[in-house]
């Protein structure tokens, strides 16, 4: 093994989350390549380097570092290169240079033992100072836990994340119960808590913490895929074929959480504790609801002024039922009047001086419904005034206790509410306010868990309305015509339509080489349109050439390419840029931002590493800031999935349209795709991936029981 010495003069690359570095380095002697997983180092530090030198083919003679260690800077430029590299937040290169300049080689020494000398520099005032001290201070105790959690395999992102959540004790706790991981930091699965536990000596496969950890992580795994439960047959097989342990050792685990009251074990099917109650009580709430007695009578005079003879008869239905039922569902594919339906029962309980309220699920979709009916529509997050506080948790303002002041709720885009948020509505919702439920049960079903719109309508207790009839004007679209079409089973037509194309394409190269000349000049030249603002590219899946992942990575290059400009950083392997279009991954309660949710970043500051993203919520600009750390919760969003398009409508979509996509080849998929449009669709790929989709009306299976709880809760209510 080798030693070598020196400053890192600059960063080629450098992964954020495994640590790999390429570097040029400057030693005593000469000026030299190193690479290799040098976590978290930056440019101006000093290292001592343990490795071997090699030669590569094509970079020539370079140090292959095994080992390093951070040592102090010695030189004046060497401490000035340091304090502005971005390691410490609030110093960059221009403070760095006046700190030095006061300070010389005693600066770093002045910064940790009398950091009040701070307050001597122009421009560092007292909050800063204090922010610059307590950096410093952090980074060398993330180095200090750093090294230990390198020993167990944690990348640079998770283990600075990891310092943040526990602090100093980090390597304790982790210690103590690696499995604390997985509950505790979004990004860290069992199979990663695993591993570590391996590292660290943990060698029995059934030991009950293992056992126990796995099987809380795989019920959270089934409510990501959509399920409020599991059944115990097949859950207890998955993890012990998974764990490598009895499935004996599984269910003794099962009855151990079960006993605690983290699970529920009912009629042979297990429950995270959160979901087994809100499902049940999910039920019991919209029973009590359908047994109000609200009917009231329609006057001549309403019916004249809100002009009925206009409606269609299915239209007209909804409008009596809605004065005559608790709870009523409206449901219709596009272009079949729901908003027209929607905009005269608002009319009509106006008419009776009753409050109404309008609610969506998502910010995007409470636009949609805002800008559809001139009045104003909020997310029901919104509406129910959720809320975070560091004391109190996650809560909601409007409850039992507090029930929303309306006579009659009206709530838009039901296909995309999971179960738990419907409970927290429902919660907040007494007998004697009508509750209505619009949407398009042919939709896809939520992100979250549950299978609401499809589950009441199974259940067939709560009275339902089905808008059938095509309006003529929106008839002439193809984007509406096709769209029934393919929800029937029927080709959509390819030819004759100035608003819905299909561009042939056999190679995935093709399609995405097409998608670009699209997205870049096509249709920009053709429709005057912004590219970024009003086309949305969609794609069946993640994965794949034509996935979500490689168009975002090229179509990035092409509409908010690299420029001197634009700040922008190294996340792992993705860039992100100023200017770039973005999504949100999770649901962040303390930043009010959630799942799907989409912005542009505005503001990439290196010194105080912060990242600001403009969101649009409802009719509102919201601002938010994300930590350098915070980032894996962003992607980029010039592509993103059809599952996360649900609520939202676009100009333009672009899809393609291939067999590499072949298990999401699905009907209702292309269907909400299709739907998403408002002014053209255009299709890329092949006829026969499309005719695939087309045929397959297999719709995913989720585990929930809402139709079979709320059918004996209403049952029992009519019998009491």
């Amino acid at each position: 093994m080798a030693e070598l010495e020196g400053i890192i003069e600059r960063i080629t690359y450098q992964n954020e989350e495994n640590g790999y570095t390429v570097a040029r380095f400057k030693s005593a002697t000469e000026n030299t390549t190193i690479v290799g997983y040098l976590s978290n180092v930056r440019v101006g530090e000093s290292l001592r380097l343990s490795g071997e030198w090699s030669i590569h083919p094509t970079y020539g003679r370079q140090f292959n570092a095994d080992t390093f260690e951070v040592i102090p800077p010695v030189t004046i430029e060497g401490i000035e290169r340091y304090l502005g590299s971005g390691l410490i937040k609030g110093i960059g290169p221009v403070t760095a240079g006046k700190i030095v300049k006061a300070f010389g080689l005693s600066a770093l020494n002045i910064i940790e033992e009398n950091p009040e000398r701070l307050l001597e520099i122009e421009g560092i005032g007292a909050q800063k100072a204090d922010k610059i001290t307590k950096a410093l201070t952090e980074q060398k105790e993330i180095r200090r836990v750093m090294i230990f959690l390198r020993g167990v395999g944690i990348t640079p992102v998770l283990a600075t994340k990891i310092y943040h959540h526990y602090g100093e004790k980090a390597a304790e706790i982790i210690r103590d119960n690696p499995y604390r991981l997985a509950d505790d930091l979004f990004g860290v699965g069992f199979k990663t808590a695993d591993r570590i536990a391996g590292l660290l000596g943990r060698k029995d496969p059934a030991s009950p913490e293992r056992i126990r950890a796995a099987i809380l992580y795989f019920l959270r795994k089934y409510a990501e895929e959509g399920h409020v439960f599991a059944p115990q047959e097949e859950f207890t097989k998955e993890v012990s074929g998974e764990l490598d342990v009895s499935e004996e050792a599984v269910a003794k685990g099962i009855t151990g959480l079960a006993g605690e009251k983290e699970i529920y074990q009912e009629d042979g099917l297990l429950y995270l504790a959160f979901f087994y109650w809100c499902e049940r009580r999910a039920a019991e709430k919209l029973a009590s609801l359908l047994g109000a007695g609200l009917e009231k009578k329609l006057t001549p005079a309403e019916q004249k002024e809100l002009n009925l003879t206009a409606l269609t008869f299915e239209q007209r239905l909804a409008v009596k039922k809605s004065l005559q039922e608790g709870v009523l569902i409206i449901t219709g594919g596009p272009g079949t009047g729901k908003t027209t339906t929607v905009c005269s029962l608002i009319r009509l309980f106006r008419l009776k001086e009753e409050k109404v309220l309008l609610a969506a699920p998502t910010g995007r979709a409470a636009k949609r419904l805002s800008e559809t009916t001139g009045e104003e529509a909020k997310t029901l997050h919104r509406l129910l005034e959720f809320g975070y506080t560091s004391g109190t948790g996650l809560h909601y303002g409007r409850n039992e206790e507090r029930p929303l002041e309306a006579d009659v709720v009206i709530v838009d885009e039901v296909s995309m509410l999971d179960l738990p948020l419907f409970y927290q509505l429902l919660k907040a919702i007494t007998p004697g306010t009508r509750l209505i439920l619009v949407g398009d049960q042919d939709q896809l079903p939520s992100v979250g868990p549950g299978s609401v719109l499809r589950d009441l309508i199974t259940a067939g207790v709560v009275p339902l309305v089905r808008l059938k009839t095509v309006f003529r004007q929106q008839a002439e679209s193809k984007i509406v015509t096709n769209a029934h079409r393919i929800n029937k089973g029927v080709m959509p037509e390819l030819k004759g339509a100035n608003d819905f194309y299909f561009l042939n394409a056999a190679e995935p190269t093709k399609i995405v080489e097409e998608i670009i000349r699209l997205v870049t000049v096509r249709l920009p030249r053709y429709l005057q349109c912004d590219p970024l603002a009003e086309i949305q590219i969609l794609s069946p899946m993640r994965k794949t050439i034509t996935g979500v992942e490689n168009l975002n990575t090229l179509l990035q290059k092409v509409l908010n390419a690299e420029s001197s400009s634009k700040p922008e950083l190294y996340f792992g392997e993705r860039i992100f840029r100023q200017g770039d279009k973005v999504m949100q991954i999770r649901n962040n309660y303390q930043k009010m931002i959630f799942n799907g949710d989409m912005g542009r970043i505005v503001k990439i500051d290196p010194e105080e590493q912060l990242v600001t993203v403009a969101f649009t919520e409802e009719q509102e600009e919201h601002l938010v800031t994300y930590d350098y750390e915070e980032l894996d919760e962003l992607v980029l969003a010039y592509a993103i999935s059809v599952h996360k398009s649900q609520g939202s409508e676009y100009p333009v979509v672009v899809l393609p349209v291939t067999t590499q996509h072949f298990l999401l080849l699905q009907r209702n998929l292309f269907y909400t795709a299709i739907t998403r449009a408002k002014k053209m669709v255009v299709l890329v790929g092949t006829k026969k991936a499309l005719a695939i989709a087309v045929q397959n009306n297999k719709i995913e299976k989720r585990y929930s029981r809402l139709d079979e709880l709320l059918v004996v809760h209403v049952g029992y209510s009519q019998r009491t």
